[in-house]
């Protein structure tokens, strides 16, 4: 599979790699590590994961992916097979996270830090990700920033110094964003800069046919900056695999399961769009899983897309699409109706 550099950390990552965040709430450990294998088996080197995984998170539930992940990294030979990446909380969504010390304070990073390692079984995290910002910003769904919800915030150089320390104690590779704004992206890297320190070498942002924010401020700030996007819900939460199209809702899906998860791919709007994406792929002898994934993995920006499933079947069918080459025409097709639907999942 494709390799592709995080220029920063100096590390390369596979152009599709494996997402976590069902492990522990709809996968068992064994299913989990059963995705692992198979992944690593077929080409996938990066794995992403969190403190706060799984979803949807809950205190009862909290930190346990880190936990499954890291009985596998645990086994003799298994750290070297892949690129391990995780992320500390950011404040004020999930106070149970280290007893509501989640304001990304030096101390805080670094504490955040030493507990995903001991969890993780391993000395040593590739790329060390910062979910969402200390401060405000408009994330999850909402896209208009709203200056009324301003608080007192951790100082992004702090932040910096606090991961440059991690790099400087071998303890991290390289750090990363997510969920982050042009601006907050280019405070970072001008804060590294100051400091002597590397800057992030990625930002981790939702991405797909339905979302595709990340194609305005942020694709300049990727390319004069160098930090590439990993690409999170490539699929739009399952919508672009074409399983919920007509109105339809298979038994055990997300969907069906928790109401309240991936509100913001359930619009009108975002489902109108998917059902002409899926003409649009039918007209060019391919699915919509096979057209959405090219789409994403075939922009210039995207270091990686991080694909999640609850199953190897799952799996199977992703990297099968990964390797499906699209008619260019259809690419041109795709503008007309993102012109349409404008940003419909944002």
């Amino acid at each position: 599979m494709e390799r592709r550099p995080l220029f920063h950390a100096n590390l390369n990552v596979s152009v599709v790699s494996l997402g976590t965040m069902t492990w522990g709430e709809q996968n068992t450990e064994a299913e989990a590590h059963a995705q692992l294998e198979w992944a690593m088996q077929h080409g996938t080197n990066f794995v992403d994961t969190a403190e706060m995984y799984p979803v949807p998170p809950k205190a009862e539930t909290g930190m346990r992916t880190e936990i499954i992940l890291g009985n596998w990294l645990g086994r003799p030979g298994n750290r070297q097979k892949i690129v391990l990446g995780t992320k500390i909380a950011g404040p004020g969504r999930r106070d149970w996270i280290r007893n509501g010390a989640t304001s990304l304070t030096k101390a805080n990073i670094i504490d955040a830090c030493e507990g995903s390692l001991k969890r993780l079984q391993t000395d040593h995290i590739d790329l060390y990700q910062i979910h969402w910002p200390d401060r405000n910003v408009a994330a999850f769904g909402s896209w208009q920033f709203d200056s009324g919800k301003e608080r007192d915030t951790v100082p992004i150089l702090e932040q910096v110094d606090a991961m440059h320390t991690l790099i400087k104690d071998g303890k991290i590779g390289g750090y990363g964003l997510s969920n982050e704004s042009a601006w907050g992206t280019t405070m970072f890297c001008r804060a590294a800069e100051q400091l002597g320190a590397p800057k992030p070498a990625a930002v981790q942002n939702p991405y797909c046919l339905l979302n595709r924010l990340f194609e305005g401020d942020l694709a300049e700030v990727s390319y004069r900056e160098q930090v590439p996007l990993l690409a999170y819900s490539p699929l739009g939460m399952g919508v672009l695999t074409g399983k919920y199209l007509k109105g339809a809702m298979p038994k055990g899906s997300r969907f069906q399961g928790y109401a309240d998860f991936g509100v913001r791919y359930r619009r009108p709007l975002a489902m109108i769009a998917a059902e002409e994406y899926a003409v649009l792929a039918k007209k060019y002898g391919v699915s919509l899983l096979e057209l959405s994934l090219s789409f994403v993995i075939n922009k210039w920006f995207v270091g990686s897309a991080i694909i999640g499933a609850t199953s190897v079947q799952q799996l199977q069918q992703i990297y099968n699409a990964h390797q499906v080459r699209i008619d260019p025409e259809a690419f041109k097709e795709i503008e007309a109706i993102s012109a349409r639907y404008l940003h419909p999942a944002a």
